[in-house]
């Protein structure tokens, strides 16, 4: 069973960094497609960034050359660097791991940036 744990998120200043980590069971991160995904008040999930399991990364345009997506395939955990953190980052952070034809979140994150 797949099963996603984030974790990091906080209370942070605008120009500020974090690093969000999804711990995955059930999945071997390497060999799968992941994804961060941010969900604002009362809207849908957006798709923030990616990684295939060949290594390719993509990024929202709001977050290019700010966020960085990684893994750490000895931990089997999806990272989420971010830097230069915006009022307008604020959101719950979920992590997801894409199959074919289905995918799995995890539980979320909350990131609040604010003075």
């Amino acid at each position: 069973q797949v099963h996603l744990v984030e974790s990091g998120g906080d209370l942070v200043q605008p120009g500020g960094s974090l690093r969000l980590s999804c711990a995955a069971s059930g999945v071997i991160v390497s060999a799968t497609d992941m994804a961060w995904y941010r969900r604002f008040p009362g809207k849908a999930r957006e798709l923030v960034a990616s990684i295939s399991s060949g290594g390719s990364t993509n990024y929202t345009d709001s977050v290019k050359g700010r966020f960085a997506i990684s893994r750490d395939n000895a931990k089997n955990t999806v990272y989420l660097q971010m830097n230069n953190l915006k009022r307008e980052d604020t959101a719950v952070y979920y992590c997801r791991a894409q199959f074919t034809g289905w995918g799995r979140f995890g539980q979320g994150t909350q990131v609040t940036v604010s003075s």
